[in-house]
């Protein structure tokens, strides 16, 4: 099946669904939309097991393995999710929120990553389960970053504080590429020390290794997207043309993202900052009305379109994958830790930040029930190299994002407006 049959199936089934969910049930659009490819896929399993011998069950399941889906999200949507985002994000909140922001998308996630893997551990052993530390680890990684997708469009229906907005949507920014930073070095770690099954590096990563991977990785995307966003500010700068400058932002997203993967340096935080330098000084000063108003329609309904791909992936990708009942549990009982995780992870930089800085009433309560999880956690735990833990986790992630989604992402509005 070529490329352009998967894309033309893919954008269908996200326009039907799109349309029902608009027609009848009218939820958020991430949340209609996995509800309804779920259900779909569910009714298809159900299909399958009470006609085993019906071709068009094998049809669809052969299909939706054809998708593979960290391809692309992490080498595709990623980039221009993240620049649509930022584009639109209000860097004057975000400066006077830096502290908040930073240590959220830095602090608060490593002390979720290791309060997973330590809780996460221990649920797997009790189950009987076999699940190495560094494993462990890896999981917590991978689950730890959130997506604002899904409330973010809530917030401006409530017309929340800026600030919250801030919050929120500038963690999710950059914890997605420290996320993946820490992640691409603990499976590096994991390689290196056999856990890939014959892909190991062959030699063992230090401390000092770790933290220059890290710098390189983080500190070289931040320098790739300045570099990068002024380039094409620049270009900008000397024309006025809508046309063309919405093709300098397409060039922009999918230049630093491919450059910063050829460099080995996150091509996330490249994007996000990128993003941040066009969307507010390229629009104070290198855009006319017209030129603005052009690039933030066709921004915001690339984002849309790109957003129900990614939530009706989300739904689809149940149909080839295994189940198994211990593994189930585990996932249902890991829904609490990675909620208790959260909890912690935002209570402690709060607390510390309270000494200097006022915070609205119930911030951390916010900030933990609008920490959602999405397609990210799913496409890192399926690039996952074929380590033993891998269905285990696989199965632990899908449960925790579908739970993220569909339960956190249909009641934060209640939670909003009990705050607001």
């Amino acid at each position: 099946m070529s490329l352009f049959d998967i894309v033309a199936v893919v954008l269908t089934l996200a326009a039907v669904f799109g349309y029902l969910n608009s027609r009848y049930l009218k939820l958020e659009p991430s949340v209609g939309l996995l509800m309804i490819s779920l259900v779909s896929s569910l009714c298809v399993m159900l299909l399958s097991w009470l006609l085993p011998d019906l071709e068009l069950v094998a049809v669809i399941r052969a299909y939706v393995g054809n998708i593979d889906f960290n391809e692309a999200l992490m080498h595709g949507m990623l980039g221009f999710l993240l620049f649509a985002g930022a584009l639109h994000a209000d860097l004057d909140y975000f400066v006077q929120k830096r502290w908040t922001i930073v240590l959220l998308a830095t602090f608060g996630l490593l002390i979720s990553t290791g309060l997973v893997a330590v809780m996460s551990k221990a649920v797997f052993g009790l189950l009987g389960l076999h699940a190495s530390w560094l494993a462990c680890l890896v999981f917590g990684a991978l689950i730890s970053p959130t997506d604002p997708i899904a409330v973010m469009g809530t917030l401006k229906t409530l017309h929340a504080p800026p600030s919250l907005e801030a919050k929120i949507a500038g963690e999710s920014l950059f914890n997605d590429g420290v996320a993946v930073v820490v992640f691409t070095g603990l499976v590096a770690l994991l390689q290196a020390q056999g856990g890939g099954h014959g892909h190991g590096h062959g030699g063992s990563l230090g401390v000092l290794d770790m933290v220059w991977l890290f710098l390189r990785e983080a500190g070289g995307g931040g320098l790739l997207g300045l570099a990068s966003g002024w380039l094409a500010y620049r270009m900008m700068l000397d024309i006025d043309d809508y046309k063309v400058e919405v093709l300098v932002t397409l060039a922009l997203v999918m230049g630093s993202y491919s450059l910063a993967w050829a460099l080995h340096v996150s091509g996330p935080i490249a994007v996000v900052v990128s993003g941040l330098l066009i969307g507010n000084r390229g629009r104070t000063f290198a855009m006319s009305d017209e030129v603005s108003d052009y690039l933030e329609k066709f921004w915001e309904l690339l984002d849309e379109i790109l957003n129900a791909v990614l939530f009706l992936l989300i739904g689809v990708e149940i149909l080839v994958l295994s189940f198994a009942a211990t593994h189930v549990l585990a996932g249902l009982i890991i829904i609490g830790v990675v909620l208790l995780a959260r909890l912690i992870s935002v209570a402690v930089p709060i607390s510390l930040l309270r000494m200097k800085t006022e915070f609205s009433q119930g911030v951390v309560r916010i900030l933990t029930w609008a920490g959602l999880r999405g397609g990210i956690s799913v496409a890192l735990v399926l690039s996952l190299p074929p380590i033993e833990e891998k269905p285990l986790l696989l199965i632990c992630t899908y449960i925790v994002v579908l739970f993220s989604i569909l339960v956190q992402g249909m009641t934060i509005k209640k939670v909003l407006r009990r705050y607001i």
